[in-house]
């Protein structure tokens, strides 16, 4: 890749790229902290739901692939708000971070209503699958209410963007930090029924999400009203008001992005619905492999973020050269984070399973080694395949912050689509590979998709330098 050369021609550890390290962690670690927030939380979950047994395990992983498919389009939209906001702020236009915000809301909390009735109606397709009923059975109360905490999410999505594309990644670290304290309590207690609470099982997981989920919100409503500094750029209530030009906007950019994420989310379900196919041990191991890829992955998107805001502040000022320079930092960092996230997943692959289920549950101690030993494979190859995951991530972040999203959706439409997942279907159901055959196609899927990706970055970088090197000639 051509991205090597670049690097090594002045340095992998040059000052160009290094010096930007300290400023991208301090802007990154507070999104980090959120995105982890969400998976620690699901990690939670399933270390709960997997000690009740594997079925629980595997059902929670089949009501969740329904629910990422919603989250894919909710999340999508909602991504276009932050460059558009770092874009304006940098351009000192307040009047059109307000009416950003405030179509951006409108946009968002539209798409969650949609989005749980969507849900919610379509479970029964779950009987169509191919998977195990008893499992489908157990999925369908926490489908239920995890259907309905897709309001929330995407409510405080248009808050989180909006605050992420002014560069503060505060607010919304401190509000995944109260909810999922909340969070895990309220599963503990609804899980296994503790003091006054029922026992409900998986259902309870969902019901604790739902209420956490909430609270997130309100502070986030919370926040931006006390903070002096963010409050000036909320619309007055003159201001809520639907603007076309601003919508468009904001759809060019969310729609591609939505068709991405979809296109990435469905990748990853497709793993999930062929191991379940293969069977509920191998659906529960697939689960834990993605499950503690999800845990690594919220160091790229977090870096994804901060790509997306520099960018864009770089772009709003026209300085083309830093840009570039940015993004390159950029990359190059979230290589070496993942190097070192490879390396804790090769030493502990063989011991990483066992946090998620019961080594005392006698009556299925057969099961629970099965299942095991298939995660541990799963994760010698989710080793290697986090490194290229986290590069198409920050990519993508980077590419957003130029505004770059229909190109991108379908590089990955193609890298997912047409290479990734006929691998897997081959090396999972044709083969003896099983549940680490379908993680060889997420591999290839997303080492193609990296490299079409940075190819993608280098083209539209290289062209606006030489537009604006032309534009300075033609002046003079």
């Amino acid at each position: 890749m051509r991205f090597n050369l670049i690097i090594f021609k002045r340095g992998i550890f040059h000052q160009d790229y290094t010096r930007e390290f300290g400023y991208n962690l301090k802007l990154a670690y507070p999104v980090i902290l959120s995105l982890l927030g969400h998976v620690i939380v699901q990690l939670v979950d399933n270390i709960m739901v997997g000690h009740l047994g594997p079925s629980e395990l595997a059902a929670i992983s089949l009501g969740n692939s329904y629910l990422l498919i919603a989250l894919s389009i909710g999340l999508g939209f909602s991504i276009a708000i932050t460059p558009l906001v770092a874009e304006s702020q940098i351009a000192k236009r307040p009047q059109v971070i307000r009416l950003i915000f405030s179509n951006g809301l409108i946009i968002c909390s539209t798409l969650g209503i949609l989005l749980c009735f969507a849900i919610y109606l379509a479970h029964p397709i779950l009987y169509n699958m191919g998977q195990s009923h008893d499992v489908v059975d157990m999925a369908l109360p926490y489908l239920k209410w995890g259907s309905l905490s897709l309001v929330p999410v995407m409510m405080f999505q248009a808050f989180k963007q909006f605050t992420d594309g002014l560069s503060k990644t505060l607010p919304a670290m401190y509000a995944t930090v109260i909810s999922n304290i909340l969070n895990v309590v309220l599963n503990y207690f609804l899980i296994f029924g503790i003091w006054i609470f029922p026992e409900l099982g998986i259902e309870g997981a969902a019901i604790g999400t739902f209420l956490a989920r909430s609270t997130k919100v309100l502070f986030m409503v919370w926040y931006v009203i006390d903070k002096r500094e963010i409050r000036k750029y909320l619309p007055s209530f003159y201001d809520w008001q639907f603007k076309p030009v601003i919508f468009q906007k904001l759809l060019n950019i969310g729609y591609p992005s939505a068709l991405q994420l979809m296109c990435e989310f469905l990748f990853f379900i497709s793993a999930i619905w062929l191991s379940g196919i293969l069977g509920k041990l191998s659906q529960a191991a697939n689960q834990i492999g993605l499950n503690l890829t999800a845990v690594t992955y919220m160091f790229a998107l977090g870096i994804g973020v901060v790509a997306t805001i520099r960018v864009g502040n770089y772009k709003g000022a026209k300085d083309f050269d830093g840009l570039k320079r940015i993004a390159y930092s950029i990359f190059l960092l979230i290589i070496l984070i993942d190097i070192v996230l490879l390396l804790l997943f090769l030493i502990g692959r063989s011991h990483l399973p066992w946090i998620y289920l019961d080594r005392n549950n006698l009556e299925e101690i057969n099961e629970i080694k099965s299942v095991v030993y298939i995660a541990s494979q799963v994760l010698l190859v989710a080793s290697v395949f986090q490194i290229f995951n986290g590069i198409q991530a920050v990519i993508i972040g980077a590419l957003r912050g130029l505004q770059d999203v229909k190109i991108p959706a379908l590089i990955c439409f193609f890298a997912y689509g047409f290479i990734g997942f006929p691998i897997s279907y081959y090396f999972g159901m044709k083969t003896n590979y099983g549940t680490q055959g379908i993680w060889i196609g997420l591999l290839i899927g997303m080492l193609v998709a990296s490299i079409l990706l940075f190819a993608r970055f280098r083209i539209i970088s290289k062209h606006m330098i030489l537009s604006r090197s032309r534009s300075y000639n033609h002046r003079r």
